[in-house]
């Protein structure tokens, strides 16, 4: 048997393929959207995509399935379970439970696992040279190490109401019937640390069943339905405003993306063009050269592993925009953002310094000088991370205005006081500097050292 655990860093999404290297044949599971990936890892090991599946309908990234249907010809195997009104509405060999998926010498059955969403579905995969023993089981947004999937993102990303309880109570019985496989099988799931699929993912890629049973929390109410369920619902962060067309566009038919795109580095003349009509700018660059020198009304999401995901929150997918990055970002930025389906992107540019604009700069104060403001009384502490750090911990009189939503709550910044904003460690400050400075806010000062350092310094 071949397998290899394709993970996406940016999304803390895991894809897999899994072969039969007798007969040639793969399957991949759960793929994102830039497909070149399966397909080099097919030509290399010399095998055959017959195959493609998904564990559910995703929500935080767009399935590469279809392209990946495309451009192989095969298959794909994708969930007939769970409410008639939540199920695909393209063409697909339908699954539900009990059912058998051959690859080669290999079997993947399928199990009804709802509580993330009402289809959702696991693979228990055989090698049957090896054993007639099941060794693996592919969860998708089930079961992940150490957590299990949040049912509240139909209601609050797809806006399906009252659904987060029903799947709450759905996910408490999976639980009980995933407890009963043997032990020794490998858990293989959709996300790891990172996701915004549940609230306490481990960073490990894999788990057994066994060791969840001892180690992960959801697995510690047998007995107490009531409990686990009060449980699954607090604290879940609030899901990326993406969502919601994830959910959407991975349901219907759509147009296919099946190459990498490549978009135009912008001349001056042209970048200046589409500057003065409106088009949105993101800079990419660190926070500190961002501060440095930024373009009016830019905002800064830098260009590390959570891109995407905050790109996903101040950007629709109606609207051009253009990005600020070095020429070696560009590719990798690209790619974050077309597993989104952001493919909006007019173009690049890669010097702030060229373009015959007065540059602005962001106002950054120090520790000293955070603490000489929080007691003071004309001054507004607003404290841009989510809900639960907020109430974990915060300093005395700030303001908790999520990053994630900030342009639709405007009204709660002052505009009679000095604001200083922060979050935990400085690069969603610096997003939010960067809103409020785009949204016509110039009292605005960032405590880039957030709560790590605030923290660190009054032990």
């Amino acid at each position: 048997m071949f397998f290899q655990n394709i993970y996406d860093k940016s999304l803390a999404q895991a894809s897999y393929i899994v072969a039969c290297q007798a007969k040639k044949e793969a399957i991949v599971i759960d793929a994102k959207r830039d497909i070149d990936t399966y397909l080099e890892v097919a030509e290399q090991n010399n095998l055959k995509i017959t195959h493609i599946a998904e564990t559910h309908i995703h929500a935080d990234f767009l399935s590469g399935s279809r392209e990946l249907a495309a451009v192989t010809g095969a298959k794909m195997y994708l969930s007939d379970e769970g409410d008639t009104d939540w199920q695909y509405e393209f063409e697909h060999e339908g699954l539900r439970h009990g059912d058998v998926i051959k690859v080669g010498n290999l079997s993947l059955e399928v199990l009804h696992t709802p509580g993330h969403t009402p289809e959702s579905i696991s693979f228990l995969l055989t090698d049957h040279p090896a054993s007639d023993e099941p060794v693996m089981i592919f969860t998708g947004d089930f079961v992940f190490v150490g957590d299990v999937g949040r049912p509240d993102l139909l209601e609050k990303a797809a806006g399906i109401v009252d659904t987060k309880e029903k799947g709450a109570v759905q996910m408490y019985e999976s639980i009980q019937k995933f407890a009963d496989l043997p032990d020794f099988i490998q858990v293989w799931p959709g996300h790891g640390a990172g996701s915004a699929c549940g609230k306490s993912l481990g960073a490990v890629p894999s788990s057994t069943i066994g060791y969840e049973k001892i180690r992960n929390w959801a697995f510690q109410f047998k007995n107490n339905q009531k409990e686990f369920v009060a449980e699954l619902l607090d604290g879940q962060p609030e899901p990326p405003k993406y969502f919601a067309m994830m959910k959407h566009l991975n349901k219907v038919s759509r147009p296919l993306l099946i190459e990498v795109p490549k978009h135009p580095t912008l001349s001056i003349e042209e970048f200046l063009q589409a500057y003065n009509r409106g088009v949105k700018i993101i800079d990419a660059r660190h926070k500190s050269e961002f501060a440095d020198g930024f373009i009016p009304g830019s905002i800064n999401i830098q260009g590390n592993n959570s891109f995407a995901t905050w790109a996903g929150w101040v950007l629709n997918y109606q609207e051009q925009f253009i990005i600020v990055a070095k020429q070696e970002q560009i590719e990798d930025l690209t790619r974050k953002l077309m597993r989104i389906g952001l493919d909006n992107i007019y173009g690049f540019i890669t010097d702030v310094h060229t373009l015959n604009l007065e540059l602005q700069k962001a106002d950054i104060i120090n520790y000293e000088e955070f603490v000489d403001y929080i007691n003071n009384k004309n001054t507004q502490i607003v404290d841009v991370r989510n809900e639960s750090e907020y109430n974990e911990y915060h300093v005395k009189n700030a303001d908790n205005v999520f990053v994630g939503t900030l342009e639709d709550n405007l009204e709660k910044i002052s505009t009679d006081k000095e604001v200083v904003i922060h979050c935990q460690s400085g690069d969603r400050a610096a997003i939010a500097y960067s809103l409020l400075r785009k949204n016509g806010f110039n009292n605005i000062k960032n405590y880039a050292g957030g709560m790590k350092e605030y923290r660190e310094k009054q032990k």
